[in-house]
């Protein structure tokens, strides 16, 4: 889904902030040879860095946010957040939402942050956001297939060099010797050895085609025979399966529309958090940062006011 991989940009920004902002003075962060780096100086570094100045114009925006939440009776309660990530985690196979969240340094924290801060916005401007149904149809019949959830399989294996290692393992496996430790002992493959040969979720056409055919055709828990690859003999077993499930509208409605709202609200976005942070009292003690938020021309003079503006009704 094109959205999710904005979604995951946007957590991105968020870790950043929380990085930045997580650093504290005094002591050392590092020592070479004996000689310390101080905190002061890795938090100047840091603060003196380009990112630094996108850091705290996103702290200043959330800010805002959250003082035109309470402005406008805006309340996000935690089932509201916890729906909203139910619905990004759909987007990703079992198990692979935790991993993706460790790969980029990610709490779920973060995304909590984030989508609080998302769920404010549509709140904001989804007044102005008007889907129909049939827009919703029209946008269904042409992008149905995008919406079905493939067949996949979670599985491990063990991949050694030559058949008679191979057939080794399998009598082994199916004498009942644990898999882990065959892995450990004799799998080749650097990437799952050490994992108890596991490869997680995948669907078809995912791995070579030989695999690939074994795993889509082998029972649960039942262990193969050696499969042949270019990389080597693998003994394969499939520990669970999920079946595809064919899109319908019923069962994608609320995503459509959720995705042509953004779709929608997405170019109003900058024009309404621009306008809060004009109309805010921003003040940049520290003088690396004033080019964050420049004062407006003397034909616009900034308010007094250290709040967002008020808007016309409650969204």
């Amino acid at each position: 889904m094109p959205n999710v991989h904005r979604l995951v940009a946007g957590l991105a920004t968020v870790l950043l902030a929380a990085s930045l902002s997580a650093c504290a003075s005094g002591g050392s962060v590092a020592t070479v040879n004996g000689t310390p780096i101080s905190k002061a100086e890795f938090d100047n570094k840091l603060e003196s860095s380009p990112a630094a100045l996108g850091t705290l114009q996103q702290m200043v925006r959330e800010v805002l946010l959250d003082q035109y939440a309470t402005q406008n009776n805006i309340t996000i309660s935690d089932d509201d957040i916890k729906k909203a990530e139910d619905e990004l985690k759909a987007n990703f196979p079992t198990g692979s939402w935790a991993d993706m969240l460790k790969a980029r340094g990610l709490t779920e924290n973060d995304v909590h942050t984030f989508l609080r801060d998302k769920l404010i916005l549509d709140k904001a401007l989804g007044k102005d956001a008007k889907v129909t149904d049939a827009q919703i149809k029209e946008y269904f019949d042409k992008n149905h297939a995008a919406f079905d959830k493939p067949e996949q399989v979670r599985a491990r294996h063990i991949l050694v060099a030559d058949l008679a290692t191979a057939n080794k393992v399998e009598a082994d496996l199916k004498a009942g010797k644990d898999f882990a430790a065959e892995a450990s002992k004799y799998s080749i493959d650097p990437g799952s050895k050490d994992k108890g040969g596991e490869l997680g979720w995948f669907r078809r056409g995912q791995m070579v085609p030989a695999f690939d055919k074994a795993a889509f055709s082998l029972p649960v828990n039942k262990i193969s025979a050696p499969v042949k690859s270019p990389f080597g003999y693998h003994i394969i077993q499939v520990e669970e399966r999920q079946p595809g499930v064919k899109a319908t509208l019923a069962n994608t409605h609320d995503r459509i529309e959720d995705m042509l709202r953004q779709q929608q609200e997405a170019p109003l976005m900058q024009p309404f958090l621009a306008g809060l942070q004009q109309k805010a009292n921003i003040q940049v003690s520290d003088p690396r940062f004033s080019a964050a938020f420049p004062s407006p021309p003397p034909s616009q003079p900034a308010t007094t006011t250290s709040a967002a503006p008020a808007a016309s009704s409650s969204p």
